[in-house]
């Protein structure tokens, strides 16, 4: 009895589900603090305030909670994104292979890598 061929798309497309449950969470949310509840005033005048939310989200007790925003927010949508789009390029025959993968994940990668750099680079700042 031979054994199956293992494939790394379980890792795929976990990040998938993840990037689309995460989108599917935080977007309603941002969409109703900034585009309903704020501009209606139910929110304080200075709920918005940029050096009040940069403290929290790069603060020693809540940088956590930053880390968390970015990679929830950022990096799994990222993924969710291209596997779609390494998807798509199957359905529409642009029979990649290898390449599309490398292109498609990799992109996903080293833009998440980015975002938490540039995260870390302003929690080391703070």
């Amino acid at each position: 009895m031979t054994q199956p061929a293992r494939s790394d798309e379980p890792i795929w497309w976990a990040l998938f589900s993840a990037g689309g449950v995460c989108f599917a969470v935080l977007i309603p949310g941002v969409i109703l603090t900034l585009a309903i509840a704020y501009p209606l005033g139910l929110l304080p005048e200075n709920a918005l305030d940029y050096a009040k939310i940069r403290q929290w989200l790069f603060s020693d007790y809540w940088g956590l909670a930053g880390l968390v925003l970015v990679g929830a927010g950022l990096c799994l949508p990222l993924f969710h994104a291209m596997h779609r789009v390494h998807h798509g390029m199957h359905d529409l025959m642009l029979r990649a292979g290898g390449w599309g993968k490398v292109l498609c994940y990799g992109s996903a990668s080293l833009l998440s890598v980015l975002a938490l750099y540039f995260w870390y680079l302003g929690l080391s700042a703070s």
